[in-house]
């Protein structure tokens, strides 16, 4: 059973749509115990740093996804929001992060001559930076859609699992083990997305 984690950020129906198309048995819980017995976790989130990971202590949740994540080794992917609560801290907010990554979250810097505007919007290619089971037999050119202003920083090449372009460079999905998140939103992102929940339902 894959366990969507609500905590109060963001709407997860999409997603738990897009992973009954798919076939996988899936809920959405805001329920520790139902976490606790997950065999895979969804960390979603659209917001800020600091409410998600105040929504997350609020509710009790810290200590069971470390033991979960870290412990159990089940696997779990973050998105958007949920992949920057991942890493160590976020210039968005004061509070620390989860810290399962060795990556901190930063904004958006681009020359002020730059036509780009933050946040970052829309479709965009992802060039694949290492063999994973989560982007196993992907379409060629592979292209999802984001919504973002921040983005992690990974001080590990081999936690890079992905990057995109918005000016420069970024990481655009990490993995570490069982740990896996990705920037943009794969259940917005038609085929492409649909094809990353397949595979990360079938680990």
């Amino acid at each position: 059973m894959i366990v969507t984690i609500n905590y109060g950020m963001g709407n997860l129906g999409s997603i738990l749509n897009m992973l009954k198309k798919i076939g996988a048995p899936a809920i959405i819980s805001s329920d520790a115990k139902e976490i606790q017995k997950a065999d895979k976790l969804i960390l979603p989130g659209v917001g800020s740093f600091d409410n998600g990971m105040k929504n997350l202590d609020a509710l009790g949740f810290i200590p069971v996804l470390q033991e979960k994540v870290l412990h159990q080794k089940t696997p779990i992917l973050g998105i958007c929001l949920g992949m920057q609560l991942m890493t160590k801290n976020s210039e968005e907010g004061k509070l620390p992060g989860l810290g399962w990554i060795d990556a901190e979250t930063i904004r958006f810097k681009h020359d002020p001559s730059s036509s780009l505007k933050v946040p970052h919007m829309g479709w965009n290619s992802v060039s694949i930076a290492k063999d994973s089971p989560l982007f196993k037999e992907m379409y060629p050119d592979p292209r999802f859609y984001f919504v973002h202003s921040f983005h992690a920083v990974c001080y590990k090449t081999t936690d890079v699992l992905a990057t995109s372009h918005f000016g420069y460079d970024f990481v655009s999905a990490f993995q570490r083990d069982n740990i896996m998140g990705v920037q943009f939103h794969p259940e917005k992102s038609h085929k492409y997305g649909m094809r990353l929940l397949k595979n990360f339902a079938e680990l």
